[in-house]
């Protein structure tokens, strides 16, 4: 589907105001370019995977929205060069020009790819599915990861954390629950690593089709890797699917209060003794997830470990007193 984009030329002290104004109008999304980088209080609690270099700021900025090209947009743009006139009076919003061209929706939704380049999770080589293998790489184990429009490249701190906690805690043949699986990546990691079987849950059904497809340019087959769209927390069908007492692992790279509610439920897939690796915790809601495996007689926190501002809190289900007795 072909757009026409309409380009504002402005200053970085006149972005908010002019998105103010261009909402006030009806416009249901913009595109914002400066090269102001995110604050920390901005990033905190955010998943960002790839973030381009910027180059010195200069204070200008460049605000775009996007229009069918089957919509007439003359009336909206008389509109726009209005309130880019009452915006004069109250900041400087440089040279206000607007500039039109045309753009499908595949250039913006593929553009975050140029900063996506091979990387290493200590040993394991992490690649985007059109980059080559470089030559100093090519003896590590290699996970090749395209995320479409599903999240998780594996460049993003809670990802490696995972990887890590998998790789320490799997052991062989092991089955592995994936909730939030987004593009399979820590999945895909799992099965690389030997685990026997991985199944893998996701809100999205565009994670569904990343998951599949990247597992198959892993060499990965549907019998050893089954996604499927749903709520683990709440829909009885999942659940089922899923399976009860059926993993030895389960990994959850989401939000620290989607972990909260979810080890309720995770527990009673995990077999007694099964470990059920969180990540996706920024730091400041560490004693919060704790709290909340701590009140929960199913778990015991066996190990947190930390990259940056995220946290990683492996628990271990509980043996009851009767499979001890038994074992």
């Amino acid at each position: 589907m072909q757009w026409n984009r309409f380009t504002i030329d402005t200053t970085t002290e006149a972005v908010d105001l002019i998105s103010s104004m261009l909402d006030e109008l009806g416009v249901e999304g913009i595109e914002i370019e400066d090269n102001i980088p995110l604050t920390e209080s901005e990033t905190k609690g955010m998943f960002i995977d790839i973030l381009p270099e910027l180059g010195p700021d200069d204070g200008t900025a460049k605000v775009s929205f996007y229009l069918d090209v089957d919509v007439d947009p003359e009336e909206l743009l008389a509109q726009v060069r209005e309130g880019l006139e009452e915006l004069k009076l109250f900041v400087n919003i440089g040279e206000g020009t607007i500039t039109e061209s045309q753009t499908e929706d595949k250039d913006w939704m593929n553009n975050w790819k140029e900063y996506f380049k091979p990387f290493t999770v200590d040993d394991i080589l992490i690649k985007p599915t059109w980059e080559e293998i470089p030559e100093e790489h090519k003896d590590k184990l290699t996970i090749e990861i395209d995320p479409g429009t599903a999240f998780g490249t594996g460049t993003h701190e809670t990802t490696q954390l995972c990887i890590r906690q998998i790789r320490k805690w799997l052991k062989p043949g092991d089955t592995v629950l994936d909730v939030g699986t987004g593009s399979g990546i820590l999945a895909i990691a799992a099965l690389k690593l030997g685990a026997g079987y991985a199944f893998g849950t996701d809100l999205d059904e565009n994670a569904v089709t990343a998951a599949m497809e990247n597992a198959e340019v892993n060499g990965i087959t549907a019998e050893q890797f089954k996604v499927i769209e749903g709520n683990i927390i709440d829909d009885e069908a999942v659940q089922a699917e899923a399976g009860f007492e059926q993993y030895e692992v389960a990994v959850a790279n989401i939000l620290a209060p989607v972990i909260i509610m979810l080890q309720g439920e995770v527990a009673k897939h995990i077999k007694h003794g099964g470990v059920f690796i969180t990540s996706g915790i920024i730091n400041t809601w560490e004693d919060r997830v704790k709290e909340a495996f701590a009140e929960n007689d199913e778990f015991e926190v066996i190990e947190t470990t930390y990259q940056g501002e995220w946290v990683s809190v492996t628990a271990r289900r509980m043996i009851t007193d009767k499979l001890k007795r038994e074992s």
